[in-house]
């Protein structure tokens, strides 16, 4: 089981798919998440690819350390990332926090980043939405994680979706299984910790970079994708209609084909990924 080390020893642990000498893709998945997040995407990106999926600290069988994290600290997690595989340079792809996450390496280390695909986030907090992280914070540490989910469910999926899967399932997501809240809590802090400089900084962003957002994504709306499009020089903006939150699990085939397509241009104006 492969793990990658973070400059404070947290150990990350990631997988690899696909051919070692194809483009690389690095997936970052968003809030209480883990790589599984994209299991609907790496399996058909690695006809292509060479997929690199890690869990963030504090998720999955990433360490799960107590204390303050920050986006700089997991950006950098994602660059020991990249080192240890090793790959020089990837096609990065972001979802949510994750997209957060994407944009402070194009800020920060741009030498590693091919491309940018930034899906269902946003490049600031609005109050109403830092005063509801605030409250899913309290919610896990003071009910537990599986109410917290239950919680959250009605941000991220559709509502017809919600209707269909919810009475199944009890809507046992990534959220409810096994995630410690004191590190849900971490994650939650570095979003909040989070200023707008980083937004100020997108228009030094210099690759081909893919927003794309649902139509019914009540959690990061389609105005904050429309910002990092209008922020990042050349940024195409994608809205899929009749997806909210999730769409990456609710919309997979849309969001692959849209995906692959994006990566396809993308590796045609860019060297490929070269092993370090």
């Amino acid at each position: 089981m492969p793990y990658a080390r973070a400059v404070d020893g947290t150990r990350l642990h990631y997988e690899t798919f696909g051919r070692r000498s194809a483009p690389a893709v690095l997936m970052i998945q968003g809030l209480g998440a883990d790589k599984h997040g994209w299991d609907m995407q790496r399996f058909v990106l690695a006809g292509r690819y060479y997929v690199i999926a890690f869990d963030n600290r504090g998720a999955g069988r990433s360490d799960k350390p107590f204390g303050s994290y920050s986006m700089d600290q997991m950006s950098d997690d994602a660059i020991a990332v990249l080192n240890a595989v090793p790959v020089s340079a990837a096609h990065v792809v972001g979802a949510s926090m994750g997209g957060v996450i994407a944009q402070f390496m194009a800020v920060r280390h741009p030498e590693r980043v091919l491309s940018l695909t930034l899906a269902c986030t946003a490049c600031r907090d609005h109050q109403w939405r830092r005063d509801l992280m605030k409250r899913w914070m309290q919610t896990a540490l003071e009910r537990g994680m599986p109410a917290l989910a239950h919680e959250a469910a009605r941000w991220v999926m559709a509502p017809r979706s919600f209707r269909r899967l919810v009475p199944t399932f009890g809507w046992l997501g990534p959220l409810a299984m096994g995630r410690p809240a004191h590190a849900f809590a971490a994650q939650v802090r570095a979003i909040l910790a989070t200023d707008e400089s980083l937004a100020d900084e997108l228009s030094n962003i210099d690759v081909p970079t893919l927003v794309i957002v649902g139509n019914q994504d009540i959690l990061t709306p389609r105005g904050d994708s429309e910002e990092i499009a209008e922020r990042i020089p050349g940024a195409e903006l994608v809205v899929v209609s009749g997806a909210a939150h999730g769409f990456m699990v609710e919309h997979a085939s849309t969001f692959n084909r849209i995906l692959l397509e994006f990566l396809r241009r993308a590796s045609s104006v860019g060297s490929a990924a070269a092993p370090a």
